[in-house]
Formats: C-alpha cells, sequence, structure tokens
C-alpha cells in the first residue's frame, strides 16, 4: 500500500464507491462474499488498493492542511509546484490555541510580540501526494483554507 487503509467506518461510508470499485473489477457481491469467506488476503488486497485509489483522489484535490496544536499553527496551501506554509507560534505557556478563549486571544493578539509569524515555501518531493498524506500522518487536517487566507491576508 502506498497509504493507509480506509478504516471500516470510511468503508462504509464510500460503500457504494466500493461496489462500483468491484464492479469495474469484474467483481459480483457473490463473488465478494465468496472471495471474504475463502480468500480473505486477496480481499484485503482489494480494500487496499480502493484505499489508495481514494487516498490518491482525495489528496489530489486538498489544497489547505491544518496542524494545530496548544502553542503552534501550521496551515499550509498546497500549490502545483510547491506548498506555501505559514507558522504561528505562542511564546506564552498560558495561553492554548485550541481552545476558544485561546483563539480568541490570538485573533487580538496576532501582531504583539508574544506571537511569532513566519512563512516558507517548499517544492514537492517527487510524488506530491505523498508528500501532502506525510502531513496529514503528521497531525494535519485537510480543511477550506480559511485560517490560511485569514492569516495570508493580514500580513498583506
Amino acid at each position: 500500500m502506498k497509504y493507509t487503509r480506509l478504516t471500516k467506518e470510511q468503508l462504509e461510508e464510500l460503500h457504494q464507491e466500493f461496489i462500483n470499485f468491484l464492479a469495474t473489477q469484474s467483481i459480483t457481491a457473490e463473488e465478494w462474499k465468496q472471495l471474504k469467506e475463502e480468500k480473505p488476503k486477496v480481499a484485503e488486497e482489494e480494500i487496499d488498493v480502493f484505499s489508495d485509489l481514494v487516498w490518491e483522489g482525495v489528496l489530489t484535490q486538498a489544497t489547505y492542511l491544518e496542524n494545530i496544536s496548544p502553542q503552534h499553527m501550521y496551515l499550509f496551501h498546497l500549490h502545483e509546484s510547491e506548498m506555501k506554509l505559514i507558522a504561528v507560534k505562542i511564546l506564552r505557556n498560558d495561553v492554548d490555541i485550541t481552545t476558544k478563549e485561546g483563539f480568541q486571544w490570538l485573533r487580538e493578539n496576532y501582531t504583539s510580540e508574544e506571537v511569532e509569524i513566519l512563512t516558507a515555501n517548499k517544492e514537492y518531493s517527487s510524488d506530491r501526494n505523498a508528500d501532502k498524506f506525510a502531513l496529514i500522518q503528521q497531525g494535519s487536517n485537510i480543511t477550506k483554507g480559511q485560517l490560511y487566507q485569514w492569516f495570508e491576508a493580514m500580513m498583506a
């Protein structure tokens, strides 16, 4: 596998897509049931192939990622040839930006000396989607980019 297997919940959400995938493999519902019972390893390999296809599609479509912890915020804008980063570091230990109050503090104090904001650009490796997936594995979430856009506008 290139990525990770979808969870049981994710597979349930994508039930119809999985049926369509099996159909493209010329596997009927009866054959799938038989495959799971008689050749579970082959069935798991089919799930792995499907998982990779889903991840590939999701990663190709992803435009923004966010990774937020109590004192740090990493906001990524995923362009065609590079990713842009806005990194926010809170220099106060008593502020947790993962809480409503802490985030409000950041909105009011982002220009203060208690907040560091850095930007960077990085070109992708030879596998752009693998680079995106690595960020997700490190705790990033795919978003619509509202935080990135807000900070980008504030810094303009």
